[in-house]
């Protein structure tokens, strides 16, 4: 209680004027964002990385962090109305919001919708703030070589959990660490992997790697998919009953503790989040509806719990180091350009830069239920302006941009060329998420080995003898023969 205690003595310190400017301009992005299907809330923050620069770390961290658990708010609302949403954790929030929709009940399903997902992100910034201490506390008694064994287990639990097959994930993760390598060795001091390029002595940038890989794909990924619907539902009454009230109640508070629990493990999206608390709420009875046929708790649900899952994932980050989907990997980025690495002794360090972003968890996700009740038919409408519109001017912006943070047209040429890159991979069946995981979590575990390998003089049975880095090596083992077994295993008998 000690943590809460003085969290909330810190919440009105600091949430200055510009910090809840920024919180709103953030929220309101993040909903126009899952507003509008086609660029995602990841490419949304990798283009916005250059407005960064011009802010201090705590103003840049909460305006993105606004537009991450934003997303999750707008995506609800087309999602409902027109069975399009805007973010993949809709897709499950659709499958009973939108017989609501037709059935006449658009207005009450968006506003359990954001109660839902108001209430747990209240509740889970509660949980963080308790949590991420002490988490952050015992993560600084892990040695290097245990922090070693926790980056392989994260890099590998992201590569089984991740959409597709685990081989092509892993060849990814490692394109990813080896892009990560390119540059001036931190150990020798000599440039390594850069062709005999000078731009590349100081390595890949953040920022053209990631506006290229998801900001640029996504938008000729975009440009190939179908067209938007034109008509929009009424909205109704948008107020729910008390029997919509009741009947959400249970599945909100279900939803919210799966996701704040589930988040908090890297490699589980929010997507996954939401379709394990409507898989819960198979086990209960519905007072209203049976789940799919418009049901209020397939609504609440999946919206508590994907909201809980965006916030709760920051805990693996700021405490561990450890990004566990393309999202927070870009709010890592956004930490490392600001000169901070995210990771043991985060928290402790930089107390004050942690409550504003907790603090920001409230007054952001108040500010997203002001703006998502009253206005979901305004940002419904956006789908009616032509993509192919919007292409040319968020193209511009993108290479003013990236030539903006270091003067440099090769991180705009590099930019396009992941760009193709990205867009070759999705057409391909496969994401380029591994790539960025790798791309930050491959010099830091190239550092952890390198120190574990000094302090032991070159002993690698230290892996062996120290419990944590044992503990992630047998893990790894354990999951690599199941993952084998399974592969071998004839199709009949599976």
């Amino acid at each position: 209680m000690g943590d809460i205690s003085a969290w909330l003595g810190q919440f009105v310190a600091v949430l200055t004027f510009d910090n809840v400017l920024l919180c709103f301009t953030g929220a309101l992005v993040g909903t126009v964002v899952g507003v509008l299907p086609g660029i995602g809330p990841a490419a949304t923050l990798a283009l916005l990385l250059p407005v960064t620069f011009a802010l201090d770390p705590a103003g840049a961290l909460i305006m993105l962090a606004a537009i991450y658990y934003g997303a999750q708010y707008g995506s609800s609302t087309t999602a409902i109305l027109l069975n399009l949403p805007g973010e993949t954790s809709g897709i499950v929030t659709a499958l009973d919001g939108h017989r609501l929709a037709l059935s006449g009940r658009a207005g009450p399903a968006i506003a359990i919708a954001a109660l839902s997902s108001l209430f747990a992100g209240l509740a889970t910034a509660v949980f963080i703030a308790v949590a991420a201490g002490p988490v952050a506390q015992w993560s600084l008694l892990i040695s290097p070589a245990g922090l070693a064994g926790l980056i392989a287990l994260g890099l590998f639990a992201a590569a089984v959990i991740a959409p597709g097959k685990p081989l092509p994930a892993v060849i990814l993760i490692l394109v990813g660490a080896c892009l990560g390598l390119i540059g001036t060795d931190s150990g020798g001091g000599r440039p390594r992997f850069t062709l005999g390029l000078t731009e590349l002595r100081d390595g890949i940038g953040f920022v053209p790697l990631v506006m290229g890989l998801f900001g640029i794909s996504e938008l000729i990924r975009a440009l190939e998919t179908g067209s938007r619907p034109d008509r929009i539902p009424p909205i109704g009454w948008p107020w729910p009953t008390r029997r919509d009230l009741r009947a959400g109640i249970g599945p909100t508070l279900r939803g919210t503790a799966i996701g704040a629990i589930l988040g908090a493990i890297p490699g589980v999206s929010t997507v996954m989040a939401a379709l394990a608390a409507r898989g819960l709420e198979r086990a209960f009875k519905t007072p209203d509806r049976p789940l799919g046929e418009g049901a209020i708790a397939g609504v609440s649900a999946p919206e508590s719990a994907n909201n809980a899952s965006a916030q709760s994932a920051l805990i693996p980050l700021l405490t561990l180091g450890l990004p566990g989907n393309p999202v927070i990997a870009v709010l890592a980025g956004a930490l490392m350009i600001h000169g901070m690495a995210p990771g043991p002794g985060f928290i402790p360090n930089n107390p004050d830069l942690f409550n504003a972003l907790i603090a920001s968890f409230v007054i952001g996700n108040v500010i997203l239920v002001i703006l998502n009740l009253p206005l979901a038919a305004v940002w419904a409408s956006l789908l009616r302006v032509p993509f192919r519109k919007l292409v040319p001017l968020i193209v511009v912006l993108s290479i003013i941009g990236v030539h903006s943070v270091h003067g440099s047209m090769f991180d705009v040429w590099t930019m396009l060329v992941f760009g193709i890159f990205g867009w070759l991979l999705v057409r391909l069946g496969l994401q380029p998420t591994p790539i960025v995981l790798g791309y930050i979590l491959g010099p830091a575990f190239e550092e952890y080995l390198r120190r574990t390998l000094l302090f032991s003089r070159g002993d690698v049975s230290v892996f062996l003898t120290d419990p944590f880095s044992l503990a992630c090596l047998l893990l790894i083992t354990g999951g690599s023969a199941f993952l084998l077994i399974r592969h071998l295993r004839p199709a009949g008998a599976r």
